[in-house]
């Protein structure tokens, strides 16, 4: 249901009465469909390696930092960042990856995030 009122716009004065929109419940507008359906794009939180964090650090921040990360996934992330150079960590929403790499980078890690359609 919307509801406008018109008047005059200076500010001051009498509104006239609300015009109320019905809409038929159940149903949305073509607008409201295309704004539901639009999904942000997944990204890609990368863990880099590096040569001052001791493998079980690394392991153990995963854990905490990542929700659901099991002992065998931080392993085998921490194992692929260390031979190859870099690990996809995770693959989320926008927000949640920059939350997580934060989250890495401030507790000494190197992360990054891309979005998850290229890269890695």
């Amino acid at each position: 249901m919307a509801i406008s009122t018109t008047g005059s716009g200076k500010g001051a004065g009498i509104l006239e009465k609300p015009v109320i929109e019905r809409t038929t419940p159940g149903r949305e507008s073509e607008f409201d469909l295309k704004k539901s359906r639009k999904i942000a794009p997944p990204y890609r939180v990368i863990l880099h390696n590096d040569n001052f964090n001791r493998r079980k650090y690394v392991v153990q921040l995963l854990m905490k930092v990542i929700p659901g990360m099991t002992l065998d996934s931080a392993v085998n992330i921490m194992q692929e960042a260390h031979y190859n150079g870099m690990a996809k960590v995770i693959i989320c929403a926008q927000a949640d990856a920059e939350e997580h790499c934060m989250q890495l980078r401030g507790n000494g890690l190197l992360s990054s995030i891309e979005p998850a359609s290229g890269g890695c």
